[in-house]
C-alpha cells in the first residue's frame, strides 16, 4: 500500500478533475444566497491551497471561471516560506481560520505535513511561521490560534502536543511551551476567561497561559470528558470553534455528532436550531454567521482522492450548500475576521 505522502503528491502531480456532476448543478445551484452571507473559507487539499470564494456562486470552478476565487494561498515557490520546506511540508492543508491580530487580518494555516502559518491577508507576507517534522505526518499539525500576545498555539494530532511558540519574538522564532494531549486537534482562545481551550481524542482541556511572550508556559487547568457516541469507543474530538451567534459556547465535534459546549456550565449540548440536521458523523468543521444565522460544515463524500475529502460545503438554516469543482475540501468557514 502507498503511503500518504506518495499517494497525495502523486495526485497533484495529476491535477484537479475537471467534471462536475450536473446534478450538483441542480441541486445546491438552485437555492438563493441569502443576503449578508459571507465569503466561504476553505482548505482545498487536491489543489494544496486555501481559498477564499464568492458566496454568491453555488457552484465553484476556478479552471473555467477564476472570478470565484476572491483570495488564495499556497506557499509553494514563495521565497518567503522557503525555509519551512512547503514542497514536502505543504502537504494536506488542514485548517484556516481568519483573525484579526492589532487591526490586522491574518489566516492561520496548518497542514498534515509539518507545515504551520501565520498569513498576512490579503498580502500573503508571512508572520511567523514553522515546520514541525517536514516531509511526514509524525507531528501533524491540524489547528493553530493567534493569542492577544501575538505567540501562535499549535494542535499536533499525531504528535500529541499542543505547542504555544513565541511567534511575537518573529517569523522565525523557535521556542516553545509544551503540553501533552491526546489526538490534540482543536484550539481557541477564550479571551473573557483568558484560557487556550484544545480538543483532543478524549476530552476538552482549558490552558492557563503564563510566563512572558519570549517564554510563555502552558498550565493545564480544567478538562472534561467529550461525549462518548459508541460505548467503549473513543469519542475522537476533532473541531473546535467558537459560536458566534451565542457568545460563551463552542462548536464542538467528534467521531459521532456536533455538540455546542457551555463554558459556564460545562455542559455539551444539542439545543441549537437545526441541531438534527447539523450533527452527523465526521464532521470536520462547523461554524455559524451571527448575521444570516446560516451554519456551514463540511463531512467527507465516497469516491474522492482520499476518504476525508469532499466536494461538497454544506450550508444549514436554510438547507443549501456549495459545490466545488474537482475539489478535495477538508474545511469549511465563514470568512468572519474576528
Amino acid at each position: 500500500m502507498p503511503t500518504r505522502r506518495a499517494v497525495v503528491l502523486g495526485a497533484a502531480g495529476a491535477g484537479i478533475a475537471a467534471a462536475l456532476p450536473a446534478a450538483a448543478a441542480h441541486g445546491a445551484g438552485g437555492s438563493p444566497v441569502p443576503a449578508g452571507t459571507p465569503p466561504v473559507l476553505l482548505t482545498e487539499q487536491a489543489s494544496r491551497r486555501i481559498l477564499v470564494l464568492d458566496p454568491r456562486r453555488r457552484v465553484w470552478d476556478p479552471a473555467a471561471d477564476p472570478s470565484v476565487v476572491r483570495w488564495q494561498f499556497s506557499p509553494l515557490g514563495d521565497p518567503r516560506y522557503r525555509d519551512l520546506r512547503p514542497d514536502v511540508s505543504w502537504v494536506y492543508p488542514c485548517e484556516a481560520k481568519v483573525r484579526v491580530h492589532r487591526r490586522r487580518t491574518y489566516v492561520l494555516t496548518t497542514a498534515s505535513f509539518g507545515f504551520v502559518a501565520v498569513v498576512e491577508h490579503p498580502s500573503g507576507r508571512r508572520y511567523w511561521g514553522t515546520a514541525l517534522g517536514p516531509g511526514d505526518d509524525l507531528f501533524n499539525p491540524h489547528s493553530a490560534e493567534i493569542l492577544p500576545d501575538g505567540n501562535v498555539a499549535v494542535a499536533c494530532s499525531t504528535g500529541a502536543l499542543v505547542r504555544l511558540y513565541a511567534a511575537s519574538q518573529g517569523p522565525r522564532a523557535k521556542r516553545y511551551a509544551e503540553a501533552v494531549l491526546k489526538g490534540a486537534h482543536g484550539l481557541h482562545w477564550d479571551g473573557a476567561r483568558r484560557v487556550l481551550w484544545a480538543i483532543g481524542d478524549d476530552e476538552l482541556v482549558a490552558y492557563e497561559v503564563g510566563g512572558t511572550a519570549a517564554r510563555p508556559a502552558l498550565t493545564r487547568t480544567s478538562a472534561v470528558g467529550l461525549p462518548v457516541g459508541t460505548p467503549g469507543r473513543t469519542p475522537g474530538g476533532h473541531d473546535l470553534f467558537p459560536v458566534a451567534g451565542r457568545p460563551g459556547r463552542l462548536w464542538v465535534s467528534t467521531n459521532a455528532a456536533v455538540f455546542q459546549y457551555e463554558m459556564s456550565s460545562g455542559a455539551f449540548g444539542q439545543d441549537f436550531a437545526g441541531a438534527g440536521e447539523i450533527s452527523r458523523k465526521s464532521v470536520k468543521a462547523v461554524g455559524d454567521d451571527p448575521r444570516t444565522g446560516q451554519v456551514v460544515s463540511t463531512v467527507p463524500e465516497r469516491g474522492l482522492g482520499e476518504t476525508w475529502w469532499t466536494t461538497t460545503v454544506g450550508v444549514h438554516r436554510p438547507a443549501s450548500g456549495y459545490k466545488l469543482a474537482g475539489g478535495g475540501i477538508y474545511k469549511a468557514r465563514w470568512w468572519l475576521p474576528r
